[in-house]
């Protein structure tokens, strides 16, 4: 099989499609659609989004040092892809894109109530990348919703049907395949 030769580019498919949300410190908040997001360590916990210096979200989130990753799922697809082609400087986008707010644990921004996992993040440094700055923050808590919870207390992606995106495209996920540990066996015939 022949593989073409493109120029550099992001080819890491599929990536998450999350909800961040940020404040400032006289009140306001926005909700943004963000793609680059993901883990960077497990102990201690961090995480990170890169967002381009010139959106909104970016001066509240360089005032307060704050943020949050809220998932998505199949449900809110219309609303993450909604609130990533409008700005917060002209609308309220939680307002328009119906998501509802709800009082985050340690930081001013606020959770989204429809979101099944909401990551309270504080910024310990920020990286410039060229087109995007990357915030990396120290997760301060995880909220998770009871509803997406399998009987043994472990989330279900299943239930959840969280959201990717490729090339301009959303996509649920959460087909289970199995569970194969650290080194997957040959599949027996």
């Amino acid at each position: 099989m022949a593989k073409e030769i493109w120029k550099p580019g992001n080819m890491v498919y599929p990536i998450p499609a999350a909800l961040v949300t940020v404040a400032d410190n006289q009140g306001n908040d926005n909700v943004l659609t963000i793609a680059w997001t993901g883990t960077i360590s497990s102990d201690p916990a961090m995480a990170y989004v890169s967002i381009r210096p010139s959106r909104h979200s970016y001066a509240m989130i360089q005032e307060t040092k704050e943020f949050v990753i809220n998932l998505t799922t199949k449900d809110l697809v219309y609303a993450t892809d909604y609130c990533g082609v409008k700005s917060g400087r002209d609308e309220d986008k939680f307002e328009t894109a119906g998501l509802t707010r709800e009082k985050a644990q340690y930081v001013k921004a606020p959770l989204i109530q429809e979101s099944p996992v909401n990551i309270e993040c504080q910024v310990t440094q920020v990286i410039p990348c060229g087109s995007h700055d990357m915030f990396i923050g120290k997760v301060l808590c995880v909220h998770a919703d009871q509803k997406y919870m399998d009987e043994t207390g472990k989330f279900d992606l299943n239930k959840a049907q969280p959201l990717v995106y490729s090339h301009g495209q959303y996509f649920a996920t959460g087909e289970y395949l199995g569970k194969f540990g650290y080194s997957v066996q040959k599949k027996q015939s």
